[in-house]
């Protein structure tokens, strides 16, 4: 059964329509919009810290999103997918996003909207991605812009595929 837990009297709260795995951790200080989803072994910690996402965002197999106590909150927009065993911490994510499989996103950085993380890239604190852009690599470095194909064929593409995934598991 999932863990939902409140800690320091703050408790999470969910938009309508959202999915939650049945191992999937969310504790404390959080909010999310509607059709969200969290997928298998994927911990949102809340508990030092606020979090609050948008609508239409998954949260992919392994993923991990935390934030710094007193310094850092994790603000993400929406119809973003947070790939497979990412980290995200204490940062901003904007509209329309992609992070890739295994990257991390560490703390004060902004991702700007209709951007791209490549699978495995390390965002060091305080990077801001311009909107519109992709980054890869360790640390990463912007590679390109993100073509119409790109945004329209991944971004947009896997934002809504998982919100199709999770429609399976509703009864």
């Amino acid at each position: 059964m999932s863990v939902i837990l409140s800690v320091r009297g703050l408790t999470p709260e969910f938009g309508p329509n959202c999915f939650i795995a049945p191992n999937a951790t969310i504790v404390g200080d959080f909010v999310c919009g509607e059709s969200c989803s969290f997928w298998f072994s994927s911990v949102v910690r809340g508990d030092v810290n606020s979090i609050v996402l948008g609508n239409n965002v998954n949260v992919q197999d392994g993923a991990v999103i935390h934030c710094t106590y007193e310094k850092t909150k994790t603000l993400i927009g929406n119809n973003v997918s947070i790939g497979h065993n990412a980290i995200v911490h204490g940062c901003k994510i904007e509209d329309n996003v992609l992070i890739g499989m295994g990257s991390i996103v560490m703390d004060n950085v902004v991702v700007g909207e209709g951007s791209v993380i490549a699978a495995g890239a390390v965002v060091l604190e305080g990077t801001k991605i311009e909107s519109g852009s992709l980054y890869a690599g360790v640390p990463a470095k912007r590679v390109k812009s993100v073509s119409k194909e790109l945004r329209e064929g991944e971004i947009a593409r896997i934002a809504n595929n998982y919100s199709k995934y999770a429609s399976w598991f509703k009864t």
